[in-house]
């Protein structure tokens, strides 16, 4: 069984920059396939970022591409989200995923075992 925690969500200005934290549980979480998926008010779960287990592959939705970055840091057991040129229309719980022990990024919600509670991310204009 998997855990992950997210943090740093909150309420920013648009432009502003939010950095989200999600911390996993585990011994092994370099086998991890990580993403980050939102949820917006009576809006469907959307794909935001998927990262591969060594970090070398990364893919991005193109409503944040250039402005969201995903890193890991294996060794933490952590995966970040770094939020810049945030607009209003990024409002939304955020949640970070999991799949153990297997290769690449997916973008498939139903590709991933584990969820985190979520973050929530608003962005006033």
């Amino acid at each position: 069984q998997v855990q992950l925690v997210e943090s740093g969500g909150g309420l920013v200005q648009a432009g502003g920059s939010l950095r989200l934290s999600c911390a996993a549980s585990g011994r092994t979480f370099g086998s991890y396939r990580m993403g980050w998926f939102r949820q917006a008010p009576g809006k469907e779960r959307e794909f935001v970022v998927g990262i591969s287990r060594s970090g070398i592959l990364t893919d991005y939705a193109d409503s944040v591409k250039g402005r969201f970055s995903i890193s890991r840091d294996n060794a933490k057991n952590t995966v970040y989200l770094q939020m810049n040129s945030l607009k209003p229309e990024d409002t939304a719980v955020y949640y970070c995923a999991a799949k153990i022990g297997v290769y690449g990024t997916s973008r498939s919600p139903t590709e991933y075992d584990y969820w985190g509670q979520g973050t929530q991310v608003t962005v006033s204009s």
